[in-house]
């Protein structure tokens, strides 16, 4: 049966750390306006729900203090309400905790219930976590959506994984952008660029454009979506989360690999665009899926002995 068009919200907005209920309340405000727009999807950022860079000070009581069941716990039922009241589909990122462990969580919710929940398969803020061990692909009007989380989407083989098991769209939950690599240009970008942003905007967009934001970003993620001809929502916070600034950029990609919006505000903002089906078949990347010889490299993936490691440089102490 063929695909109806779907609207979806990508936003951005400047979090508080550990202040569930300002963060809930900024989502209810954004939601709004997506809805408002005709979105039938809000998308947030990692975290969005708890805050992010602060939890990598957090010992494990703290942690567990922060983090909720799901669904039952309190975030998800009031982001369950905050779907009901708009009439939209909304996703956003907590940390979670069951009987085996603290993870790093996203949700989807409408206005009755819990769609899809994914846990991070490479989480690194805070030595306490969990890793993830599954995929996730659910439905949506129809479009069959994946999620992977940040650091999830700079190892290819997960996106390559959710596009076989049959996503249209990739949700891509993120904080990101404006920290120290060994790649050039890397680092952060002063604080006080982001407090005096009213009296010079030129020179924090010099550095969230640049290679410590957006021209980095811009490097990698379109190829995501034109290799494996998929929509691709990416979500970002942008100002101070704890004491690191984050640059936001949200975007949709499209199959073609080309941008259809994207947030540009230096500040709270949504960035809404139409997902079509027919690009998902007209785009490269359609054909060259098809055209994969499995047989060549079952044998090489199934028996390469491998040991994950995570280096993540402006963590290391």
């Amino acid at each position: 049966m063929q695909k109806s068009p779907m609207k979806i919200a990508t936003v951005q907005f400047e979090n508080k750390s550990n202040d569930k209920e300002y963060n809930l309340a900024k989502i209810d405000e954004l939601t709004g306006r997506a809805a408002r727009e005709g979105a039938q999807v809000a998308v947030f950022h990692e975290c969005s729900i708890t805050g992010y860079t602060f939890a990598r000070d957090l010992n494990k009581e703290e942690m567990e203090a922060i983090a909720e069941t799901i669904p039952e716990g309190p975030s998800t039922q009031r982001l369950m309400q905050i779907a009901k009241k708009h009439n939209t589909v909304v996703l956003a990122g907590l940390f979670e905790k069951d009987s085996t462990g603290l993870y790093k969580a996203y949700i989807c919710v409408d206005g009755e219930k819990l769609i899809a929940k994914y846990r991070k398969l490479h989480p690194f803020i805070n030595p306490h976590l969990t890793p993830g061990d599954k995929y996730c692909v659910f439905e949506l009007f129809g479009w069959k959506c994946g999620i992977l989380i940040c650091y999830d989407n700079n190892v290819v083989e997960n996106v390559r994984a959710t596009k076989l098991l049959g996503a249209d769209v990739i949700f891509a939950p993120h904080v990101t952008m404006c920290t120290p690599s060994t790649r050039p240009g890397a680092g952060f970008v002063d604080p006080e660029l982001w407090h005096n942003r009213e009296k010079d905007p030129t020179s924090l967009r010099l550095e969230f454009n640049g290679m410590k934001g957006r021209a980095w970003l811009m490097k990698w993620l379109p190829a995501r979506a034109y290799d494996n001809a998929v929509y691709y929502v990416f979500s970002n916070p942008i100002g101070m989360d704890a004491d690191q600034l984050k640059n936001g950029c949200s975007m949709i990609i499209d199959p073609f690999g080309d941008v259809l919006a994207e947030c540009t505000e230096l500040g709270d903002s949504i960035a809404v665009a139409v997902l079509r089906p027919e690009p998902l078949t007209q785009a490269g990347g359609h054909r060259y899926v098809a055209a994969r010889r499995p047989e060549l490299y079952r044998d090489i993936l199934a028996s390469h002995t491998h040991t994950p490691e995570q280096k993540v440089v402006w963590m290391q102490k």
